[in-house]
């Protein structure tokens, strides 16, 4: 194991799928100097050619990862903030998405849409959404939203190996978060959950950042409640078997995501839980989330933003009933 923040886990994974297929490039605006480090250095390794810097189009960026993928080459279109997609809605929900499909499946589209999401660096509405529903509602594409060092360079790679769209968030507060990384080749499979700690009193379901905040309440908790904390880490393949399994054991559950609690993802995991371990519920599910409000910079953002303050709220709301 080695130790290494976040984003460097991210940016290693990059690095070595690049060495290990040429067909791998990176294109989007600023990756040769890499906004959030996650491309940082790459540029002098692979050159220009590999790590294209582009206008800030965003159109651009999607409709040249579109082609290139339809013509062999397997291109991590990065978006820099994961609102931006929007800006490229059509290229990345109506083709990248349907394409394979539409072309009764022989075309592949191997690309990964790469992208920052989240709040809490108070930069405003239109550079802190976390649109995983978005990307959720769009039948053809998967979903990585890794939440600690290992799980960012294991999902990536195993993106890097998929033949079909896959959409990866990486979360702007968790760049430099430490984490221990083994050594050598490291994937992580798409559609299998993680428990991350252990519990028999409360499944919480995180993703990305709610995560480390739902270990912190559990830590915090330790002797009062036992916390069950479980990763999804891909939300398409999501892996609900894990879930329901982990609800079964404990009766109770919260599910912590930072989109919006209004046809989020807590609402369709809620619903999967529902539909299948009904019977084993202890109490109503509770759900953490962003409120339906825009993500006001400064100091509103925290009024907007779940923490890990509602996500104990809830715990106390399920294991009281």
């Amino acid at each position: 194991m080695t130790q290494m923040p976040y984003v460097m886990a991210i940016n290693q994974a990059l690095s070595e799928e690049m060495e290990r297929d040429e067909k791998i490039f990176i294109i989007g605006e600023d990756v040769q100097a890499g906004v959030f480090r996650a491309s940082t250095g790459l540029v002098k390794k692979f050159g220009p050619d590999r790590v294209m810097d582009t206008p800030l189009a965003e159109t651009v960026v999607a409709g040249a990862a579109l082609g290139a993928a339809m013509t062999g080459y397997h291109p991590v279109a990065d978006f820099m903030f994961a609102d931006f997609m929007w800006c490229a809605a059509d290229e990345i929900f109506l083709k990248t998405a349907k394409w394979h499909f539409i072309h009764g499946g022989k075309v592949k589209i191997p690309i990964v849409l790469f992208a920052c999401m989240g709040g809490g660096a108070r930069v405003g509405p239109e550079h802190s959404q976390s649109p995983e529903a978005v990307v959720l509602h769009n039948p053809g594409l998967k979903l990585c939203v890794p939440s600690c060092a290992a799980d960012a360079k294991g999902l990536l790679k195993t993106a890097l190996r998929d033949p079909n769209p896959v959409v990866y968030f990486y979360h702007k507060r968790l760049l430099g978060l430490m984490g221990e990384v083994p050594d050598g080749e490291h994937l992580v499979p798409f559609g299998v959950a993680d428990i991350k700690k252990e519990g028999k009193d409360v499944t919480v379901v995180a993703t990305s950042l709610m995560v480390q905040h739902a270990l912190a309440v559990a830590k915090e908790l330790e002797g009062k409640v036992s916390v069950e904390v479980v990763d999804p880490r891909t939300l398409e393949p999501l892996d609900i078997g894990t879930i329901v399994k982990s609800v079964q054991k404990t009766g109770r559950v919260v599910i912590a995501d930072e989109d919006t609690s209004r046809c989020g993802v807590g609402a369709e995991i809620a619903m999967q839980i529902m539909e299948r371990a009904f019977d084993a519920l202890d109490a109503p599910i509770q759900r953490v989330a962003a409120l339906n409000y825009p993500i006001a910079g400064a100091y509103m953002e925290q009024y907007i933003l779940p923490g890990p303050k509602e996500i104990a709220a809830a715990i106390e709301v399920v294991t009281k009933k």
